[in-house]
């Protein structure tokens, strides 16, 4: 199924680049992270322009989009104002809500489906963490995005001396994959809104995918 089935041509949508090395991958929990902190990083570079202002009254779409170091390398010189998000090997650039219908040729051609980084035993670990549903086996591109939508509605919500601590420490955000069980149970501590997922790619609809959850220390 297509990232913009079911879209509307004006529909705002997000776009976030995420660049794939194969030669030097970074983690999955990695990429996972960069591209959550770049949909935000995005918007708090902006966040008063009209476009977030209708964008995040909605549904605040997003498409996560893949690009090769030197693809990517074309995006941040078409972008160059917009900041990079980096953690670990992974990078990632959040831009400004655009119509659906109306991306840049180099961001159009950008692959959305079958987005995959390697596994890994490392726990990305940090004060502000997203909880993934593992059971739900999405790929590093979907819960990229499911990631995404959690940590900009946390922000949404989150007490501005949080949030405003959160970024004096450089914004990191922890990963937990969790099987079901241990997903819904934490899904009562939950630190901002748990994410349903419209059911347009890979999962069913009204799939519970993710939440922010932070921890005391």
């Amino acid at each position: 199924m297509s990232e913009h089935t079911e879209r509307q041509p004006d529909e705002l949508v997000q776009p976030i680049i995420l660049r794939i090395d194969k030669e030097d991958p970074s983690t999955e929990d990695e990429g996972i992270s960069a591209v959550a902190r770049a949909a935000v990083i995005a918007y708090l570079q902006d966040p008063q322009n009209d476009e977030w202002q209708v964008w995040a009254s909605q549904a605040f779409a997003k498409s996560v989009r893949r690009a090769n170091p030197k693809m990517f390398a074309k995006v941040l010189e078409l972008f160059p104002e917009q900041m990079i998000s980096e953690v670990g090997k992974a990078q990632a650039v959040g831009l400004p809500p655009l119509p659906a219908a109306d991306l840049p040729k180099l961001i159009a051609k950008l692959q959305v489906s079958g987005t995959e980084l390697p596994k890994s035993d490392e726990v990305l670990v940090a004060h502000v963490n997203i909880v993934l549903n593992k059971s739900l086996e999405m790929s590093t591109g979907k819960a990229a995005a499911q990631a995404a939508h959690a940590l900009f509605a946390w922000l949404t919500e989150a007490q501005p001396e949080l949030i405003e601590n959160w970024l004096k420490s450089h914004a990191p955000v922890g990963i937990k994959q969790l099987p079901r069980a241990e997903f819904d149970k934490l899904r009562a501590k939950a630190s901002g809104p748990v994410i349903q997922d419209a059911g347009r790619t890979e999962i069913e609809p009204g799939s519970t995918t993710a939440f922010v959850y932070c921890t005391d220390s």
